[in-house]
C-alpha cells in the first residue's frame, strides 16, 4: 500500500506543478486578452514560487545529510529519564536546572495528500504518526544531550509538548529539570 501511496502522492505532486508552471506560462503566453503588465506580473509570481521551491529543495538536500547524522532511535546514555518527581532507590543532592530539546518537523504535501485522504476514509494517520514519532526522537536526544552538559545523572519531571506551527508542521518541545543523584546509605 506505500508503494501505491508514494506513487498517487507524486502523481498529484506532477500534476499540480505541470498545471501551475507549464499550463500557466502556456495560457499566459498564447492569450491576447490579458494586459502586458498582468502577463509580467504572472511571470514574475510564477518565477518566485519557482524560485522558493528550488531553494527549499537545496536546503533539505543539504539537512538530509545532516539528518543521517543525527541517531535514528533513542540516545543510548546514562543518564535516566523519569516523569515524576523523584527517583526510587535515589536521592536527589543537587538540581541542575531546567532542560529542554525542541524541534519542528513537517511532511510533504504528497504524504499530507495520503493523510488527507485517511482522514477522509478513518483510520490511523501514519505519515503523522511516523512524523510526531521522528520529532519526539530528536526533541529528546537534544534534552539529554543538554543534560549530559551539565553531568547531570537523571531527568525528572519530563513533558512533552506538541504545538502546530503552520500546515502539516509542529513543533516538539521535551523538557524535564536534570538532577544529581546518590544511591542512599543502607543503615545496619
Amino acid at each position: 500500500m506505500k508503494f501505491f501511496r508514494t506513487i498517487g502522492s507524486l502523481a498529484f505532486v506532477i500534476g499540480l506543478f505541470t498545471a501551475i508552471f507549464i499550463g500557466g506560462i502556456w495560457q499566459v503566453y498564447t492569450s491576447v486578452e490579458i494586459p502586458l503588465w498582468l502577463k509580467i506580473a504572472i511571470y514574475f509570481l510564477l518565477g518566485g514560487i519557482l524560485l522558493v521551491l528550488l531553494t527549499v529543495a537545496l536546503e533539505q538536500k543539504k539537512d538530509k545529510a545532516q539528518e543521517e547524522e543525527l541517531p535514528v532511535g533513542e540516545m543510548q546514555t546514562r543518564i535516566l529519564l523519569q516523569n515524576s518527581s523523584e527517583v526510587p532507590g535515589s536521592e536527589i543532592t543537587k538540581v541542575l536546572g531546567l532542560v529542554k530539546g525542541h524541534t519542528i518537523y513537517a511532511i510533504w504535501i504528497g504524504k499530507d495528500l495520503s493523510a488527507i485522504v485517511r482522514l477522509v476514509l478513518g483510520g490511523e494517520l501514519i505519515e503523522y504518526t511516523e512524523m510526531m514519532g521522528k520529532a519526539r526522537i530528536v526533541a529528546s536526544n537534544r534534552m539529554i544531550a543538554q543534560a549530559e552538559e551539565l553531568g547531570a545523572d537523571a531527568i525528572i519531571n519530563v513533558r512533552f509538548v506538541t504545538t502546530s506551527v503552520i500546515g502539516s508542521a509542529a513543533e516538539l518541545l521535551a523538557y524535564g529539570t536534570a538532577v544529581k543523584l546518590r544511591k542512599p546509605k543502607i543503615k545496619v
